[in-house]
């Protein structure tokens, strides 16, 4: 028997055996719960395993191409990277990055170790890579590792093997892996020569090719693929099918070991890795209530992100820094974010505060004129570097006269005698001598602002850094 069926039937033996204990008889293990049990359990899992299900939707059309283009997708294994920024007409993803160009990889470590190779280069860069249940477990770039020319061998959970001198092991939790890249842009010239050739210097191989000539194979492309809707699928399933997927998943992406209590309470009405689940011994009532926890949990999450958590906000600014991209047991935390964004960053690497309100707590509207004053002090504290982006009521682009997306610190911005920074945010020029703060908003409507931090300093991530209100101008 291989190392990886091995592995997979202990996992599989002693998730059985804590069932087992519970129930000594030979009846199915859903009979010793109460209803109110078995609904609870239900719920508890229909979290617990919403991003694995969401990463696997993702994956799907993701990897759905012949091979790597420039909208991000590439067969398994492989790179696609973005060559160029989104401007107003692009409406694929709302609140699109003007900052960064992506390099995305979906790996599937099941077979054998993929190695990472990165060249040396100066310019910042990340390469966060996301298990299967979106924790974020390393990030090659140059926070985390440097500047030079480095290979990291990215190996699945189940893998034995020695490292080849001169690879850095980065053994991933589980054998489905997102990796969501980004390289600084400083302009679109910028982008097409220096960051094209970055780009290029990331490299897949399989750990057998390693040092040979290598031609990645041709993905397969699937036309009912091509239909999927990742959130809308995934609320869609039964919860019987929510369930046997989860439990198919759960065999090449094993739960953490910190997940050990959750495991066995879903093994007692039994969903239990690599096994089917059935809800024929529930009655009726049961079911039905069973098949309403989807429509419970998303309406759940909905609302939750129309009201806005006062420890969230500040001057106007919802502003995350704890727990974002390693969620521990905090699963219902892990859900939401994955249901609102799915692949978080670290917050060392960025964080995204957002505003769409001024200093007098009114919705801001294009049609106003607002000013952000930082202060000398205030001026946000990044290793790498930050951006103010603009964002329509679609949560899009704005189109402009000057073609300005975004305003930051590799712009060419006017700063004030005493080292303070205003920036202007209208929808008409400001005028040539303050043209450089100019960030332009819609004609009219509601608006909303994205302030990038990139590598943000302990002050940003402590909570003792606050961004200024935005202020309306009469």
């Amino acid at each position: 028997m291989k190392m990886k069926d091995l592995s997979i039937s202990v996992l599989i033996l002693m998730v059985l055996f804590l069932v087992s204990c519970k129930n000594s008889s030979n009846k199915k293990s859903q009979t010793i719960v109460s209803d109110a049990q078995i609904l609870e359990v239900a719920s508890k899992a229909y979290v617990y395993g919403y991003p694995l299900l969401l990463m696997d939707y993702t994956n799907r059309i993701g990897i759905n191409v012949e091979e790597p283009n420039s909208f991000g997708s590439a067969p398994i294994n492989q790179i696609g990277h973005f060559r160029q920024f989104p401007d107003h007409n692009f409406t694929d993803v709302v609140k699109p990055n003007v900052d960064t160009y992506y390099s995305i990889a979906w790996y599937d470590l099941k077979q054998e170790p993929i190695v990472l190779s990165v060249p040396a280069t100066d310019r910042y860069y990340l390469l966060p890579l996301l298990d299967a249940y979106t924790n974020v477990f390393s990030v090659p770039g140059t926070r985390t590792t440097g500047k030079e020319a480095q290979s990291f061998l990215l190996a699945g959970p189940f893998w034995q093997g020695e490292v080849p001198e001169g690879m850095t092991l980065i053994q991933a939790p589980t054998n489905m892996v997102w990796m969501i890249g980004r390289t600084q842009v400083n302009s679109l010239e910028d982008g097409a020569t220096v960051v094209a050739s970055i780009q290029d210097g990331y490299k897949l191989v399989p750990l057998s090719h390693f040092g040979k000539e290598y031609i990645p194979p041709k993905g397969t492309v699937s036309e009912e693929v091509k239909n999927i809707v990742p959130v809308s699928d995934v609320r869609a399933l039964s919860i019987e099918d929510y369930f046997n997927l989860l439990s198919e998943l759960m065999v090449d992406n094993p739960p953490a070991p910190a997940d050990s209590t959750l495991i066995e309470e879903m093994a007692s009405i039994g969903i239990i890795p690599g096994q089917s689940f059935s809800t024929e011994n529930f009655n009726q009532e049961v079911k039905q209530k069973l098949e309403s926890i989807p429509e419970k949990v998303h309406n759940k999450w909905e609302s939750m992100g129309k009201n806005e958590n006062p420890d969230m906000v500040k001057d106007g600014w919802i502003f995350m820094t704890q727990g974002m991209g390693s969620y521990g047991t905090n699963y219902d935390f892990r859900a939401f974010i994955a249901f609102f964004g799915l692949g978080a960053n670290l917050p060392e690497d960025a964080i995204y505060p957002s505003s769409g309100k001024d200093s007098n707590n009114e919705l801001l509207d294009g049609a106003k004129k607002y000013v952000i004053h930082f202060t000398k002090e205030q001026i946000p504290p990044v290793n790498a570097f930050w951006s103010l982006t603009a964002y329509d009521k679609r949560n899009l682009l704005v189109e402009n006269p000057i073609n300005r997306y975004a305003l930051g610190d590799r712009d060419n911005l006017k700063y004030n005698k005493d080292g303070s920074l205003d920036i202007y945010i209208q929808n008409t020029s400001i005028g040539k001598d303050k043209e450089a703060n100019w960030l332009p908003s819609p004609k009219e409507g509601p608006m909303n602002l994205t302030l990038r931090l990139y590598w943000p300093k302990p002050e940003v991530l402590d909570g003792s850094w606050t961004i200024p209100a935005i202020q309306k101008v009469k």
